[in-house]
């Protein structure tokens, strides 16, 4: 692989670390309201969606990490 391509990937790759730490922020924001629920709201459907949505936005966090593993491996 040239070093113009090396280039192209490095930049998706920080682009993916970009993305990576607003959606971490979002989860953290989402966590935090969580949280704060009262107890009866978050063991109803409110706090249940909520788990949810935490849970799928954590597993494209992962996707992300793995996504970024693998440049990192093209690259090498």
């Amino acid at each position: 692989m040239n070093d113009s391509k090396r280039k192209k990937l490095e930049t998706v790759r920080s682009r993916l670390d970009e993305l990576k730490m607003s959606l971490q922020d979002v989860v953290n924001d989402e966590q935090y309201s969580f949280d704060n629920l009262p107890e009866q709201f978050q063991e109803g459907e409110r706090g249940t969606k909520m788990e949810e949505a935490i849970s799928n936005l954590e597993d494209a966090i992962d996707y992300i990490d793995s996504a970024m593993e693998s440049i990192m491996e093209a690259t090498a």
